[in-house]
């Protein structure tokens, strides 16, 4: 349909959003970290942590030169660790090899850790100004319904027939907003849809089949017991975790399997004592946490580090440890 973006763009020309913090001086650096940061994680959620990592990082010299704990402790609570981690590496490598510059190709963007074909399509078009498709949920969300097909390669020919060749940012940015504001997972709002005469889904009264329905799993339940390890300054015992694996590269109370486990290694340890317990939901499975408490005198923690709760700290912790640190006193 060639009517397909010039009614995309004027949509966004008067429906759009256009106030985002990383919609201003846009550059690559800026849509870069907000493509990652915005990977599984709401508009709203992350506003504040965009603005922060700005604040901290406003280049891509800053962000290779910083300690990876300074960029998980900035990523605390966000999820998905690994982002974090290969947004320091790219970094590294776009300073090292690109002379701090970013490439401005769909394959040399692809080259770099963290970024798929969609990310790469969307640095290109927004801070490039270039033809380049995106794929990321919203965006499948409404062509999938617009044509009422769920094959993704289809969908990615598609996305690229329908490219603007001018306004390739708005365009961008058009159809993601669309697929957030509008065409929603539960409850589109299809009478405010400017593709809502042409949409196939619609039509066919099918929205609920396009794309593909999720399918709901039982997630699995593990446990585990954290230990909150004092010294006699009230300080806490941290340890790094292996960087990967679920919160690779944070620090992290120590982990067991059971009581026993603890005794046996730390031989001495006085007033063990279980603290509320909760649950972590991850993707994939839940995480039934116990806080232990205990205090030991003299501890060997081979690298590990002596936290205190009452301070602040840089460290890149997970949203579980910082939650039992924060009732420690």
């Amino acid at each position: 349909m060639e009517k397909f973006s010039k009614i995309i763009l004027q949509w966004f020309k008067k429906h759009g959003r256009k106030d985002l913090p990383w919609q201003q001086a846009i550059s690559p650096y800026r849509v870069w970290i907000s493509e990652i940061m915005l990977q599984q994680t709401q508009v709203n959620t992350v506003i504040p942590y965009y603005q922060k990592f700005m604040k901290q990082f406003p280049d891509v010299k800053s962000l290779a030169k910083a300690h990876e704990d300074q960029v998980l402790h900035l990523w605390t609570g966000l999820g998905y660790y690994a982002r974090a981690r290969n947004l320091h590496k790219a970094a590294k490598i776009v300073l090292r090899e690109f002379k701090g510059e970013f490439p401005n190709t769909l394959e040399s963007l692809q080259l770099l850790p963290g970024i798929g074909r969609s990310t790469a399509g969307a640095i290109l078009s927004i801070a490039f100004q270039k033809p380049a498709a995106i794929l990321d949920g919203n965006v499948k969300r409404v062509l999938s319904r617009f044509l009422a097909i769920n094959n993704i390669d289809m969908l990615w020919t598609h996305a690229e027939s329908y490219l603007p060749k001018k306004n390739p940012h708005n365009y961008a940015q058009a159809m993601m907003d669309l697929g957030a504001m509008i065409c929603t997972r539960t409850k589109p709002k299809c009478d405010l849809c400017p593709l809502e005469k042409y949409c196939e889904a619609s039509l066919t009264d099918r929205i609920s089949e396009f794309p593909g329905k999720k399918i709901t799993k039982v997630l699995p339940i593990k446990q585990t017991i954290l230990l909150v390890l004092k010294n006699k300054l009230g300080q806490v015992l941290l340890e790094k975790r292996p960087s990967t694996g679920i919160w690779g590269g944070l620090w992290s109370l120590p982990e067991f399997e059971d009581q026993k486990a603890i005794l046996k290694k730390y031989a001495g340890i006085k007033k063990l004592k279980i603290l509320a317990p909760f649950r972590h939901t991850f993707s994939h499975y839940h995480l039934d946490i116990t806080p232990i408490e205990g205090q030991l005198e003299r501890v060997k923690h081979d690298g590990g580090v002596w936290f205190d709760p009452q301070k602040p700290s840089k460290l890149g912790l997970s949203a579980p440890v910082k939650k039992i640190l924060m009732g420690v006193t």
